[in-house]
């Protein structure tokens, strides 16, 4: 059968893909639904056609599936940010979960991997769990200046100060920036001509020392706030308010933050803890959104590095030190190594402030750091914990782990496809796959981190 688009077709969904899209088949042919779930039988109008698959939108829900649940937020079907509130937590995390097994399995071409892998660790309360938001500000067609999230793949803002995945306080805090901004007359950036001033409104909470911090991204000196000591009279009624700045952002770029901060009350960090750790975190600095879920993750990284008081390890694309200070409870040594000179500078002082002698930072892509210092110095391993962005790790780098002959790689991943790829190269050099573990961080989102133990055959 041949199909058209706006085509109105009925379905039922048989499965789920990995970005969380319903999948269902009419006469064979493939569509993709998003906000559907299995077991949904659906009315559903097809908005695009490629040769062997297409995508569709649901029209109406016939039959709702077993595991369809009502989204707490009114939003979540139009936001960018939970893009699977409609799925109940339960099929989340088992969703999630299979994710990283086909993965390994697919890509990774590992047999038998499930019984190796520990159940998923989800979270008690998947809600208000995120401890940093960046709020998009603009203007809506009255005129309004408003904040909220970007619609999925867009730049087109929804409106909404009450987010169910961001800490709770940031509804006041952003009730006072727009109260403050529209009695001052300050104007909402605006992407396509590139003027106005309040750009992106920056909210960090400290969930074991109830800091927070604001940060307002504007597109302008700091001159143009006009009346500020307004708005830190009202932001500092809050309870917890630590650190008031400005990031100056003038680029047309769609980067957030711009390199410099001005401090306006306050001190220009706030402080929190990953189970014994304290950690200072300023506006730039990059720190695990979900505390409770990182402790989990971390505390899974630890175990795996199998420490017992005399080893060297090695901590790639560490960040500002979160993994390597945990790593330095247990280890003799720790080498961190980040590509972000400021992100080494916060290691640094983390490092200083929890007393950790035994850790030293490197500035530097980690596929270029640790190829110099084990040729040129001789540095070695005994376990190497690698924590890559999405893209996975460098091919050269790679090379250099299995040069270097840990007996041990922890590998921590926000991406099972080239977590799968990696082990695959690692695998066939002579690294097995011990233990895996899922750690949900990021509830109601496609997003899944895992860890995996990889031991020297």
């Amino acid at each position: 059968m041949d199909f058209v688009k706006n085509q109105i077709v009925i379905l039922t969904v048989e499965d789920i893909g990995t970005n969380g899209e319903g999948i269902g088949r009419v006469d064979g042919f493939t569509l993709f639904i998003k906000g559907a779930v299995i077991g949904d039988r659906i009315e559903a109008r097809i908005i695009k056609l490629k040769k062997h698959y297409g995508y569709a939108r649901i029209e109406k829900i016939i039959e709702p599936g077993k595991d369809r649940v009502t989204p707490v937020c009114p939003v979540a079907d139009k936001c960018g940010g939970c893009t699977i509130q409609h799925m109940s937590y339960e099929k989340q995390l088992e969703w999630k979960f299979y994710k990283v097994k086909n993965c390994l399995e697919r890509i990774g071409g590992l047999v038998d991997i499930e019984s190796k892998m520990e159940p998923i660790y989800g979270m008690e309360m998947p809600y208000y769990y995120r401890n940093k938001a960046q709020f998009p500000v603009g203007t809506d067609k009255n005129g309004k200046m408003i904040t909220g999230f970007y619609a999925g793949r867009t730049h087109s803002i929804i409106e909404n100060t009450h987010c169910y995945i961001q800490s709770e306080v940031n509804e006041q805090v952003l009730q006072i920036i727009l109260d403050y901004c529209r009695r001052n007359h300050i104007v909402a950036y605006d992407e396509k001509t590139g003027k106005g001033i309040l750009r992106h409104i920056l909210t960090r909470v400290g969930f074991r020392t109830g800091e927070i911090m604001v940060c307002l991204i504007i597109n302008a000196n700091k001159k143009k706030m006009r009346n500020i000591e307004e708005l830190v009279e009202e932001l500092i009624k809050i309870d917890g308010m630590t650190s008031i700045t400005f990031n100056i952002n003038r680029e047309r770029t769609n980067r957030i933050l711009g390199d410099r901060i001005i401090p306006v009350w306050g001190q220009n960090y706030i402080t929190d803890y990953i189970g014994n750790v304290k950690y200072q975190i300023s506006p730039l600095s990059f720190y695990q959104v979900n505390p409770k879920q990182t402790e989990v993750l971390y505390g899974k990284a630890l175990e795996y590095a199998g420490l017992e008081g005399n080893e060297t390890v090695w901590d790639l694309y560490c960040g500002i030190g979160t993994i390597s200070l945990f790593l330095a409870q247990k280890a003799k040594k720790v080498y961190g190594v980040e590509i972000v000179p400021q992100a080494i500078e916060d290691a640094k002082r983390n490092a200083e402030i929890n007393g950790f002698d035994n850790v030293d930072f490197f500035v530097g892509k980690a596929e270029e750091v640790l190829p110099r210092e084990y040729e040129k110095n001789g540095v070695y391993a005994d376990v190497i914990v690698v924590d890559p962005p999405r893209k996975g790790c460098d091919a050269s780098l790679l090379d250099t782990i299995v040069k270097m002959a840990p007996k041990r790689v922890v590998y921590v991943s926000c991406d099972p496809a080239t977590l799968a790829r990696d082990v695959k190269i690692l695998g066939e050099s002579g690294y097995r796959v011990e233990k895996v573990s899922v750690v949900d961080q990021f509830g109601h989102s496609v997003h899944v981190e895992s860890v995996v133990k990889l031991s020297r055959e």
